[in-house]
């Protein structure tokens, strides 16, 4: 397991981001934010986490939520959503399970050979025995031994669907086809380029304005908020290939290195070289 610490981000924040050589690299964050506010975003993998202490606030699918201790969140891929801290601020603690592995717990807890992506009405749902439970084997996760780190990890994420997710509805993830659809696809294969609006638009077949109406309507995202974050989702996989945050900077369309880690740190928790550096050292153990 590699874990690293990002202090002094201010006013006493904290996170220590750390990712699990099991189940692909599996991402972990156990932060404590004071004052540490989240850029919208969204994530190409599931949220699951709980807080432990104090509260925290953020904006999902158009409602404003509230998690407290005792509390698991949930956020499906492409979400977008926001977090700051709510009165005194919050500590979590976080994980990033990809699509593919909660489809794949999901099929050994129902014995179905073929489930749908798991959807959480939810967001947020007070269970304070699911809480400890996931705690415990967040705190675990990456531990010398791994059957017992596999054990508490599968089972509670089990225990997680089956109380909380529906498992046989499709998630709603994605978007219709259409203007913003193709938006979408150009801002992605283009994200390291200059773009500009008239040149979007042209691409969605609708005016400007009715471009980043509609973008907002439908992603909860404007067309560069969209683009800024699919840049930290490629900045995220070159600082992981070894890439410095200055060459990643260039590489992914930012004005340089200080705009690639203000952007990074508002959307992931911690700073691009301490992602990098935890990537680096999973990569290193893995090759040993």
């Amino acid at each position: 397991m590699t874990a690293l610490s990002e202090r002094g981000l201010d006013a006493g924040d904290s996170a220590r981001y750390w990712r699990a050589p099991r189940y692909g690299g599996l991402e972990c964050l156990a932060a404590r934010f004071f004052s540490h506010r989240y850029a919208p975003h969204t994530h190409d993998t599931y949220v699951v986490g709980a807080i432990v202490a104090g509260c925290e606030t953020f904006v999902l699918r158009g409602e404003r939520r509230y998690g407290r201790p005792g509390d698991l969140c949930f956020v499906h891929p492409g979400d977008v959503h926001d977090g700051e801290p709510y009165g005194d601020g919050y500590a979590y603690r976080m994980s990033y399970p990809s699509v593919d592995l909660l489809r794949e717990i999901a099929r050994e807890l129902t014995g179905r050979e073929t489930c749908a992506t798991p959807f959480f009405p939810e967001p947020v749902v007070n269970d304070p025995d699911g809480t400890a439970r996931f705690v415990a084997a967040h705190k675990g996760l990456g531990g010398s031994d791994l059957l017992y780190s596999d054990e508490r990890f599968v089972s509670v994420m089990a225990m997680i669907l089956s109380r909380h997710a529906r498992l046989g509805d499709p998630a709603p993830v994605g978007t219709e086809r259409g203007p913003v659809r193709r938006a979408q696809d150009y801002l992605d294969a283009h994200y390291a380029e200059s773009i500009d609006l008239p040149t979007l638009a042209g691409v969605a077949g609708v005016s400007r304005f009715h471009l980043i109406r509609a973008f907002r309507k439908e992603t909860g995202l404007t067309p560069y908020a969209w683009l800024a974050d699919r840049r930290i989702k490629a900045a995220r996989g070159l600082l992981a290939g070894g890439r410095t945050p200055g060459a990643v900077a260039l590489d992914c369309g930012f004005a340089d290195q200080s705009h690639l880690t203000r952007a990074f740190k508002a959307r992931v928790g911690v700073t691009p070289a301490r992602f990098r550096a935890a990537a680096l050292d999973i990569a290193g153990k893995d090759a040993a």
